[in-house]
């Protein structure tokens, strides 16, 4: 028996060390990210410049890879059933880690067991923004011309489950009005449509609608979060507006497939914690609207847990849930 424990710590050990040193290596080839939304969005605006900085640091390209579709939940889907070897990552998003897996009975993921937090990158609060003809230049205004037209306001989102979506229900039920969602397959497609004028106002990440709203061809009337937004200091939040602790802010993350070895994720958290700490990336970051909020791999992991808490009650009680 002390011949077989002994035997056993050794192949425990041997392991071990087997990983550091594929660690220590790694990475010996390119990297895919995946960003489980089409292109031009607040999650492709955040996850390529990070790919970027990353590429330059690890010494190996960061491939991105954009996967719509489902909400983000094909995309995220794909990498928690991707080898956990640290070649695929994800770009992790409260849409797809928190909202996602309560929305769709049939995500196929757990947000809590099929991935390895890396580590949290920033926030961003949404926006609302509507076309320039839209009659309504406050919230205020806005919820009485819905009332005034039940059910024949249309607004926009990143898709069926997203968080533009669930704010928009968020939205809809605190200030007691009916609108009619419309899914696209990103914020950059809805946004687009917006901008045609083809649907009246939509719920979209300030690093996404910024520039148009800068430019004047589209209009804010609020932020979601619970302060302005540095990039559109003139636009009141939802609770300044009438809509009173109205909170509903984006966080973004790198996370890998569950079983992924630990010298990995650590790697690459030190590997993203120094992207996030140099100046061109906090600038862009910073230009775009996004507050960058570092951690540990722990740290995503519990803000995971909670993000996943808050926003599948605002599901369960708007009563969107789809098979």
């Amino acid at each position: 028996m002390r011949s077989h424990a002994f035997a056993a710590v050794i192949a425990v050990g041997f392991v071990a060390s087997l990983s550091s040193a594929h660690a220590q290596n790694y990475p010996t080839r390119a990297i895919t990210l995946v960003i489980p939304f089409a292109p031009g969005g607040s999650t492709s605006i955040v996850g390529r410049g990070i790919a970027d900085k990353m590429s330059e640091l690890l010494g190996e390209k960061v491939v991105v890879d954009n996967r719509p579709g489902a909400g983000g939940t094909i995309g995220t889907k794909a990498v928690a059933k991707s080898d956990p070897d640290g070649y695929t990552l994800v770009l992790g998003y409260t849409g797809t880690l928190a909202i996602g897996p309560s929305l769709y009975k049939s995500a196929g993921y757990d947000p809590r067991k099929d991935f390895a937090p890396i580590g949290l990158i920033g926030n961003a609060p949404n926006s609302l923004v509507v076309h320039p003809s839209f009659p309504a230049k406050t919230v205020a205004e806005l919820i009485a011309h819905a009332k005034l037209n039940p059910g024949k306001v249309n607004f926009g989102s990143a898709g069926a489950g997203t968080v533009s979506h669930i704010t928009g229900e968020y939205f809809a039920r605190t200030a007691g009005i009916t609108l009619v969602h419309i899914p696209y397959k990103g914020t950059g497609p809805a946004l687009t449509d917006l901008l045609g004028g083809h649907i009246p106002m939509a719920f979209a990440p300030i690093p996404a609608s910024h520039p148009n709203v800068s430019a004047g061809k589209l209009r804010a009337l609020a932020v979601t979060s619970t302060t302005r937004s540095s990039l559109l200091p003139d636009v009141p939040t939802m609770a300044e507006a009438g809509l009173a602790g109205f909170d509903a802010s984006l966080y973004y993350g790198l996370a890998a497939p569950a079983g992924t070895p630990r010298p990995i994720i650590d790697k690459l958290n030190k590997v993203l914690r120094d992207a996030l700490g140099s100046d061109e990336v906090k600038r862009q970051l910073a230009n775009d609207g996004t507050e960058i909020t570092p951690g540990t791999p722990e740290d995503y992991a519990d803000f995971i847990d909670k993000d996943e808490k808050k926003w599948s009650q605002l599901i369960k009680t708007s009563g969107v849930e789809q098979e």
